[in-house]
């Protein structure tokens, strides 16, 4: 259940981070609600998560999955351009993500 709290909290987050843009500085109603609500719900479920895994386990997770989904949030929504470097970068963050998840014994599999 802790990866499903886990995943919830990214999208959640996910949400949230790709909502600051659409709410120009908090003056739009709807996106500004996005992001409290999406952030709250977020760091709800980040607590819970750290009942039974590690925080900086959790946080490789949540940032580095965060990270490449706002990136991809951005080139589908607002149309940002990445570059190979940024890609390659990003390639590099899930590879973390997955070392960390496949071989790592702070891991509780």
């Amino acid at each position: 259940m802790v990866y499903v709290y886990l995943a919830i909290a990214i999208v959640a987050e996910v949400a949230a981070t790709s909502a600051l843009k659409a709410s120009e500085e908090f003056t739009k109603l709807t996106p500004s609600l996005i992001v409290v609500i999406g952030y709250s719900l977020a760091f709800y479920l980040l607590t819970l998560v750290l009942r039974t895994m590690p925080v900086g386990i959790a946080y490789a997770i949540w940032s580095g999955l965060g990270i490449v989904l706002v990136a991809i949030v951005g080139v589908v929504v607002y149309k940002q351009v990445l570059d190979l470097p940024a890609i390659v970068g990003m390639l590099l963050i899930v590879l973390g993500v997955i070392i960390i998840n496949v071989f790592s014994r702070a891991v509780s599999h």
